[in-house]
């Protein structure tokens, strides 16, 4: 994939980024930008998959799906891959998840990419109509909750540890910081 990368002149189309097909990096698609991230780290993984099995049963029982690290299209030429999806009925065999099907996005904040998660991809999937944004802290596990504004998020809710975060949107479940931290 580098010779594909630094070999290439001018913006990136949607069907160049998506022919660039799997990598040990996470590289997304702004605008016709790449933005490449190593591998998560064991403890952002750990987060996630702690999170998905809280997930996972309160999804199914409303007809909800819970998927990691998926492509999802906000607007042709725009594809993050968000560490957390629920979502409502799709495809499992396209490329992409489209941000109408998206009920909550959640992003698990990396200390060296901070600003992307909390600025670019909160502007984003708010501007694609995605209701619920959950940002999580990996030191502490501390959970922000935002729902959508019109075009922008509001925060709901800050969950610290020894709090317990009850969502009741897009699913009923209950999430304590502490059983996601390793």
């Amino acid at each position: 994939m580098t010779a594909a990368v630094f070999g290439h002149d001018g913006p990136w189309t949607e069907e160049e980024y998506l022919a660039l097909g799997g990598t040990s990096q996470r590289v997304e698609l702004f605008d016709g930008s790449l933005h490449v991230t190593p591998a998560p780290t064991p403890r952002h993984q750990n987060i996630s998959g702690e999170l998905r099995a809280a997930l996972r049963l309160p999804a199914r029982a409303v007809g909800l799906h819970v998927l990691e690290a998926v492509n999802v299209r906000l607007r042709p030429g725009r594809i993050p891959i968000p560490d957390l999806v629920i979502t409502g009925p799709i495809d499992f065999d396209e490329l992409n998840v489209e941000a109408r099907d998206v009920r909550l996005v959640c992003e698990i904040i990396s200390p060296s990419n901070a600003a992307t998660d909390k600025v670019l991809k909160m502007h984003y999937y708010a501007a694609a109509g995605i209701e619920w944004y959950l940002l999580i802290e990996q030191e502490n596990g501390t959970l922000h909750l935002h729902r959508r504004h019109h075009s922008h998020y509001k925060e709901q809710s800050v969950t610290k540890p020894g709090q317990v975060l009850e969502l009741i949107e897009p699913v009923r479940a209950t999430i304590r910081p502490e059983d996601l931290v390793p």
